[in-house]
This record gives C-alpha cells, sequence and structure tokens, in this order.
C-alpha cells in the first residue's frame, strides 16, 4: 500500500485528486491534504509518506519547487510529483533540480495524473516530453525567443525596465526594443498590456517568492 499526501490550497483540486486516486489506482491510500508546503514537513516526520502531490503555488512562506528541495534532504525515499496549471517553463529544470521525480501540468497534460502517479511509483521520471503552445494574444508562446520569454518573466516581477536592465547587465533600450517585438507579435500597445495577456495566458506563475535568479 501506497501512502499518498496532497498539497493543494484548492479544495476542488484535492477532492479531484482523492477521486482520481480512488477511482483508477488499487493500492494507493490518500493519507491526508494540506494547503500549506511548509505543512508537509511536520505530516512526514509523523507519518510516512511513499509520495506526495505537490502544488508550486500554495499557502505559507514556501512555494512547491522550494519545499521539495528540502523535503528531499529530510525524507529521500518520498517521491515527489510537482503540479500546476501554469505554463511557465522556468519551473521544469528548477522542479528536477530539486528533486522531483515528477511534474504534471494539470490543465494541459495529455496523460493523466492516475498514469503519472504509477509511472513515478514504479521509478519513471515523466516530465513534459513539449511545451503545450498556447496562445497569447495573436502570437503562440514558441513564436518568443528565450531572450524575450526571460524579459516577460522579469517584467511581470519587476515592472521597471530600468531593474529589468539592471538585472539582466543591459542596456535600457534592448528591454524595451524586447518589451515593442513582444507587443508587436501579441497585438498590445504597451507593457501593462503585454503583462495582462501573459498573467491571463498562464505562462507565469504569480508567487511572492521570485524564481529569476534562477535564470
Amino acid at each position: 500500500m501506497y501512502n499518498v499526501l496532497i498539497v493543494d490550497d484548492e479544495r476542488n483540486i484535492q477532492s479531484a485528486y482523492i477521486h482520481d486516486i480512488k477511482e483508477n489506482l488499487s493500492g494507493y491510500e490518500v493519507l491526508g491534504t494540506l494547503s500549506s508546503a511548509e505543512d508537509a514537513f511536520v505530516f512526514c516526520d509523523v507519518k510516512k509518506v511513499d509520495l506526495i502531490l505537490m502544488d508550486i503555488n500554495t499557502k505559507g512562506d514556501k512555494n512547491g519547487i522550494e519545499a521539495t528541495l528540502k523535503l528531499k534532504e529530510k525524507f529521500p525515499n518520498t517521491k515527489i510529483i510537482i503540479t500546476t496549471s501554469y505554463i511557465d517553463i522556468r519551473m521544469f529544470a528548477l522542479a528536477e533540480s530539486a528533486g522531483a521525480e515528477s511534474f504534471w501540468l494539470k490543465d494541459f497534460s495529455k496523460i493523466s495524473l492516475s498514469e503519472v502517479i504509477q509511472r513515478t511509483m514504479n521509478g519513471e521520471h515523466i516530465y513534459p516530453e513539449k511545451i503545450p503552445d498556447i496562445q497569447i494574444g495573436n502570437a503562440n508562446l514558441s513564436e518568443f525567443t528565450p531572450t524575450e520569454l526571460r524579459v516577460l518573466y522579469l517584467l511581470l516581477q519587476y515592472v521597471s525596465v530600468k531593474k529589468i536592465a539592471s538585472h539582466m547587465n543591459v542596456q535600457e533600450s534592448t528591454i524595451k526594443s524586447h518589451i515593442l517585438h513582444m507587443c508587436q507579435k501579441v497585438g498590445c500597445d504597451n507593457k501593462a498590456e503585454l503583462a495582462i495577456w501573459a498573467v491571463s495566458a498562464k505562462v507565469y506563475i504569480p508567487n511572492k517568492n521570485r524564481y529569476d535568479e534562477n535564470l
């Protein structure tokens, strides 16, 4: 029997996971559900957990990836599947480096959660083979260059062109040029509209914890 812990701050998601596991998997028991990734440490201290379904954005000070890194240090035999509704391409590498066995995109994955769970517990590492080419205004995600995406992520965190330029060690004019090109692709007039489109398309994970140091 595999013991499962669900960490997600949305009750409907918790219920959906429980239903999926009960209906499609045998030999699995959901021991509990948590809204905060930080609470997983206490839970795993008290009970033996074989698998954690860990959402990236949870309540508390730690995001799911930060918690995964610390959990794997303390409980190396506990497998962790990172879950999220966002297509934030930075997260795949960060989750893998934190030690997560698998990564499941809630709204975009072509394989079911139950299949990812089963294959993960059988020793596989399941990560998206291809990033979903979602629509951002008039453009597809694949139309943005890696540098443009980096500028976009930093724009959503810093807002200030000056701060982005300082962070990337380039001229402000270079950042403005990248923003202009992205606006032309998306079909918007300014960086504020670009930011709204990006957040609406779920290409950026809004969180007080910053990930840009890893870019």
